[in-house]
């Protein structure tokens, strides 16, 4: 392991290790403490940060568009800073951590037994919302998971959200989605994050008025195994609990090929992303290239 991975994955032990023991109110003053100091920097995920949000909200002027990347580097440690603490949290906070609206779209679909895929955008906490599913809901699920570097940093993710009641399966190797659809095919929930997808398999979509990549595997499963395919929306507010709401399911077309029903699917799961993040855009924690026309590095930051 290189010495810049030990460091990487000595950070994250600090923050599993140290951060969860602190008073909320302490961790929640220390992660603005150490946004604005990151966005003072401004270092490329924060230029990147902006950039994006340049193209969510076109018509922010420079000032603006400072705010609300200043308000999404708070938003993202608030992220981590609950990340960081969620092992430590009770039932009942996690219970009381989390509202969502139109709960009834996901335990009508669980009652089904048809099973359910809940795709999400990388906005406030999804392991938040997935820690509430596991405690309140009482119900597993699966999930799948960026293999990272170093492999210790990744094995702690893993250790993390299965100490959640998720099961984590990993990207690569070719088998995730067989067992996903699987879990689904016997009723199972499983849940993805789905607005970001550079490999070669990934579903060109209009994103804000520009073409982005975003995965298939969401409406593949859903045509494949019958499931239910629900958009998912989060949120932060002033107050320690984060918001939410389940969109209505994403039907399948009932003519065309595959590609074209997968292709018809995902651009609507992106719509609903779409107005969720326009909603509450410095909340959308997207440090890195989206967009097909900045994938050229020459352009700027990734």
């Amino acid at each position: 392991m290189s010495a810049r991975d030990q460091l990487t994955d000595g950070l994250y032990g600090l923050g599993w290790s140290t951060v969860k023991k602190l008073p909320e109110p302490v961790a929640t003053r220390l992660g603005r403490s150490v946004a604005d100091l990151a966005w003072k920097r401004r270092g490329k995920g924060v230029q990147r940060l902006e950039s994006n949000y340049a193209r969510v909200v076109p018509d922010a002027g420079p000032e603006r568009l400072a705010e609300l990347s200043r308000a999404g580097m708070r938003s993202y440690l608030r992220y981590w800073m609950e990340s960081f603490r969620l092992p430590s949290w009770s039932p009942e906070r996690i219970e009381s951590g989390f509202e969502p609206k139109d709960l009834h779209h996901l335990t009508d679909g669980l009652a089904a037994g048809k099973g359910v895929v809940l795709a999400l955008p990388h906005l406030a906490n999804w392991d938040l919302a997935g820690a509430w599913v596991t405690t309140k809901l009482q119900t597993r699920f699966t999930t799948v998971a960026e293999r990272l570097k170093p492999e210790t940093l990744y094995d702690r993710f893993v250790a993390y959200r299965e100490g959640l009641g998720m099961e984590v399966l990993p990207h690569s190797g070719g088998t995730a989605f067989g067992t996903l659809a699987r879990r689904l095919r016997a009723g199972g929930l499983v849940c993805l994050v789905a607005d970001r997808d550079l490999s070669a398999s990934g579903v060109e979509v209009d994103f804000f008025g520009a073409t982005a990549r975003m995965p298939a595997g969401p409406a593949l499963l859903a045509q494949q195994t019958g499931a239910l395919l629900l958009p998912v929306t989060l949120w932060y507010d002033e107050s320690p609990v984060m918001r939410g709401r389940i969109h209505p399911p994403i039907q399948v077309p009932g003519s065309g090929t595959r590609a074209e029903r997968t292709s018809v699917m995902t651009q609507a799961l992106a719509d609903v992303f779409a107005t969720g993040i326009a909603d509450h855009p410095e909340d959308w924690h997207m440090l890195q290239r989206l967009w097909l026309a900045d994938l050229d590095p020459a352009k700027g930051p990734s």
